[in-house]
C-alpha cells in the first residue's frame, strides 16, 4: 500500500485511501465492570488503601513533587527539586485514584486528589505548557531536546484527566490536559510552519488516542498518528541521539512500519506499540497492523520470560539479543510487564485473537502481579526469575515509575476483563465481577463467579431485559489446550490438551473454536447460566535449546501462574533442588500462607555440603513450591524459577 508524504496525513486522507477501522470489538470500560473476586479484589482493595497511601505519602511529603507544582504556580524563581521526570509520577498516582474511587470509592481521598488537581491546574502556563522541571528556571529551553519527558510527562496527564472524568465526572484536570494537548498541536505535526518532534520516551502517542476517545475530536487521534510516522527518519534531536548515539534504545532506527525487531528500552518499547496498534485499529492503517505483529512475534517467540516479564539488560532497561535470558540477572521491570499488558489488550482488539490475551494474562498474573507486595507497600522496580538472597522489596524509588503504574494496572482490571460489539460479548479474564453493556438495543447484565486461578471452575449467568440473540465468546487458554506461549520459545513437556467442558444450564452445549474462544450463539434469557471447567494440572515447562540460561531446567505451571521455589519454603534453600525428571505433584490450597495460595509439592533430591566442606550428600526431601508473584514476601531467602533436572546446575550452599 502507498501512503500519502507526512505534510498531507489527516484523517480525511487517511479514509480517501481505503482505511477504515478495524477492531473487532471494544473493551467494557472499568466504570462498567464490579469486581468480587476473591484472588483480586483484596489486592484492589490493598492498593486503594494501603499503595495509594504510600503514593500520596512519598508524592506530597516524603518528595518534592507536589512541591514543585506549588513552586511554579506560587511563581517567585524557586528552584525545581528532584528529576526532570517526576511530574509524571503525580499524574500516573492520580490516575490510579480514579480507578480506585470506582473499585473503593473514598471521600478523603477524592478530597486528596481534587486538591492535586487544583495545584496542577494553577501550575499550567497561559499558553497551556505544563511542566515544572522547565517552568521553574528553565523556560527558554523548553521542547529543545526530545529526550527530556516533557511529552512523556504530558501523556500520563492526559491518561490521569481521561480515568478522572470517566469516575467523577470532573472536567477540571481534562481541561487541563486539553489545553496542554492544543498547545503541542500548535507548535507540531505535518502543516506548515510547524516542527518535527519525535518522542523520547513514548507514551503521548497512546494518551492522545485516549484524548479522542474521550472527546471526539479527531485532531488527537490525527497528532498520535503523525507522531508514529515522525519515527526512523534522522528528526530526533536530544542526548539520546546525540550523546549516547543509539537510535534503536528509543525506537528510532527505522520508520515505525518497517519495524521487524524489538530494539532498546522496553517501557518505551510497550508504550510506543500500544500506540501504535491503537492506531492501526481505529485507522485501519495496514502498515502498523502488519508491523505490530511482526515485532509481536520477535518479542514472544524470542524475547519474553516464562514470566510475561520482558527486557533482560539492566544496561538499557531493556533488550539485549534474542534468546538472551537469564534469570539471577533478569531487568524485567515491573513497567515493562504493565505495557505488556496494555500492549497485548490492544492487540486483541486488533485482531480478535485470544493469543494475545494468553499473554496478557501470563504477564499480569506473574511478572506484573510480583511487582507489588502482598502488604501492598513495598515495590520491585526489576523482577528476577531467580535469587540467592540478595534481593528484596522497596519502599520506593528515586526514579518511582513502577509503585503508581502497578497501582493504576491493578485498579484498572476491570478494563480487560470483557469486550463487547453489537454482534456479541467476550470473555478475556476469568475474573469474578458483574457487568453490564448494550447488544443492540439490549441491555444484557452478566456476571461471571470464579474461584480463578486456583481453580478452573467458571459459572457465567446472564441476565439481558430482553430475550435477545448475540454471540458468547468465551476465552480457552492457550495452557488449556497445551500451548504455553504462542510460539515455541516455552513448551509444556505433555503438550496434551486439557478436557474442558461447557455445558449450558447444565447441559452440554454446542460451540465453535474462533481465534481461541468458545462461540456459543443463541438467543439468550434471564437466568441462563454457561459454566466453563478448565482443568488444572501441573504442567512442566521447557525452552527452546537457544535459551542457554534455561538448558536442562523446567519449570513448573498450573493454570495461568508460574511458581517457583522459596527458600523460605525449604530449610532456607531453594538453589540445592534437583526436580526428577518423573516427579509427581501434589497441590493443596493453603488459605493462611502468603494470604492464600495454591502451593505445589514434590519429592526431589537436595545436594548438601557435608561438615568435612569437601563432599556433599544428595538426600531427597519433599520441596514446597509457591506462585512467583508471592515469592519475597518473607524476607531475603534465595528463589528460583528455572529448576535444574541435573545436578551439575546445582548451586551448592557452602
Amino acid at each position: 500500500m502507498k501512503f500519502l508524504p507526512l505534510f498531507s496525513l489527516s484523517l480525511v486522507t487517511l479514509t480517501s485511501v481505503g482505511q477504515t477501522p478495524s477492531r473487532q470489538f471494544e473493551p467494557i470500560n472499568f466504570s462498567q465492570v464490579t469486581i468480587h473476586d476473591e484472588f483480586w479484589k483484596p489486592t484492589l482493595e490493598k492498593v486503594a488503601t494501603t499503595t495509594l497511601q504510600a503514593c500520596v505519602y512519598q508524592t506530597e511529603i516524603k518528595t518534592p513533587r507536589i512541591r514543585n507544582f506549588e513552586k511554579v504556580a506560587r511563581g517567585k524563581n524557586e528552584k525545581h527539586e528532584g528529576i526532570f521526570y517526576d511530574d509524571s509520577d503525580v499524574f500516573k498516582a492520580l490516575e490510579a485514584i480514579a480507578y480506585s474511587l470506582k473499585n473503593h470509592p473514598n471521600p478523603e481521598l477524592e478530597k486528596k486528589a481534587d486538591e492535586w488537581i487544583d495545584k496542577i491546574a494553577a501550575a499550567q502556563l497561559e499558553d497551556g505548557y505544563i511542566n515544572t522541571y522547565y517552568s521553574l528556571g528553565r523556560m527558554d529551553e523548553r521542547w529543545s531536546d526530545m529526550s527530556m519527558h516533557e511529552d512523556y510527562n504530558g501523556g500520563h496527564l492526559i491518561e490521569a484527566a481521561v480515568a478522572y472524568y470517566q469516575v467523577t465526572g470532573k472536567r477540571k484536570l481534562l481541561d487541563v490536559a486539553i489545553k496542554f494537548a492544543d498547545h503541542f498541536d500548535s507548535l507540531f505535526g505535518p502543516e506548515p510552519g510547524k516542527r518535527h518532534w519525535v518522542t523520547g520516551h513514548q507514551e503521548l502517542e497512546l494518551a492522545l488516542v485516549k484524548l479522542y476517545k474521550t472527546t471526539q475530536d479527531k485532531k488527537y487521534l490525527t497528532l498520535a498518528y503523525w507522531l508514529l510516522e515522525e519515527r526512523g527518519h534522522k528528526y530526533a534531536k536530544g542526548y539520546t541521539w546525540t550523546e549516547w548515539k543509539d537510535t534503536a534504545y528509543a525506537q528510532d532506527a527505522v520508520p515505525v512500519r518497517e519495524q521487524k525487531e524489538i530494539t532498546g528500552h522496553a517501557v518505551r518499547a510497550m508504550y510506543l506499540y500500544t500506540g501504535a496498534a491503537d492506531v492501526a485499529a481505529l485507522t485501519g492503517d495496514e502498515g502498523y497492523m502488519n508491523a505490530m505483529k511482526t515485532v509481536w512475534e520477535d518479542v514472544v517467540y524470542r524475547n519474553m520470560y516464562v514470566t510475561g516479564g520482558i527486557g533482560s539488560s539492566g544496561n538499557n532497561e531493556g533488550f539485549s539479543k534474542d534468546y538472551d535470558l537469564p534469570n539471577e540477572q533478569a531487568y524485567c521491570e515491573t513497567c515493562a510487564s504493565v505495557g505488556m499488558v496494555f500492549w497485548n489488550q490492544r492487540m486483541n482488539l486488533m485482531t480478535g485473537n485470544s493469543k494475545f490475551i494468553d499473554v496478557l494474562e501470563r504477564s499480569l498474573y506473574n511478572g506484573a502481579r510480583d511487582g507489588l507486595s502482598l502488604s501492598g507497600d513495598r515495590f520491585f522496580y526489576g523482577n528476577p526469575l531467580a535469587s540467592d538472597g540478595q534481593h528484596f522489596r522497596r519502599e520506593w524509588f528515586g526514579t518511582a515509575c513502577c509503585p503508581a503504574n502497578i497501582a493504576r494496572l491493578v485498579s484498572s482490571l476491570g478494563d480487560y476483563i470483557y469486550g463487547f460489539s453489537n454482534q456479541g460479548i467476550w470473555v478475556n479474564l476469568f475474573v469474578g465481577s458483574t457487568t453490564t453493556t448494550k447488544i443492540g438495543k439490549t441491555e444484557v447484565s452478566l456476571t461471571q463467579q470464579t474461584n480463578y486461578p486456583w481453580d478452573g471452575k467458571i459459572k457465567l449467568t446472564f441476565d439481558p431485559k430482553n430475550k435477545t440473540k448475540f454471540a458468547m465468546h468465551v476465552r480457552i487458554p492457550g495452557w488449556a489446550q497445551g500451548e504455553a506461549v504462542p510460539g515455541d520459545l516455552f513448551v509444556f513437556e505433555d503438550k496434551t490438551k486439557s478436557d474442558f467442558t461447557l455445558s449450558l444450564n447444565e447441559k452440554s452445549v454446542a460451540h465453535k473454536i474462533e481465534n481461541g474462544y468458545a462461540v456459543i450463539e443463541r438467543e439468550w434469557k434471564k437466568g441462563d447460566v454457561l459454566e466453563l471447567i478448565l482443568p488444572m494440572p501441573v504442567k512442566r515447562i521447557v525452552s527452546r535449546p537457544e535459551v542457554k540460561q534455561d538448558e536442562d531446567r523446567v519449570a513448573l505451571q498450573r493454570g495461568p501462574l508460574v511458581y517457583c521455589v522459596e527458600g523460605a519454603d525449604n530449610d532456607g534453600s531453594a538453589w540445592n533442588v534437583i526436580l526428577p525428571r518423573h516427579a509427581s505433584f501434589e497441590t493443596t490450597f493453603q488459605k493462611n500462607l502468603l494470604e492464600g495460595i495454591t502451593t505445589i509439592q514434590f519429592d526431589a533430591p537436595t545436594v548438601q555440603v557435608q561438615p568435612d566442606g569437601l563432599s556433599v550428600k544428595t538426600e531427597t526431601r519433599k520441596i514446597t513450591a509457591i506462585p512467583y508473584y508471592a515469592w519475597a514476601n518473607r524476607g531475603q531467602n534465595q528463589m528460583q524459577v528455572w529448576l535444574p533436572t541435573k545436578i551439575k546446575d546445582v548451586k551448592i550452599n557452602d
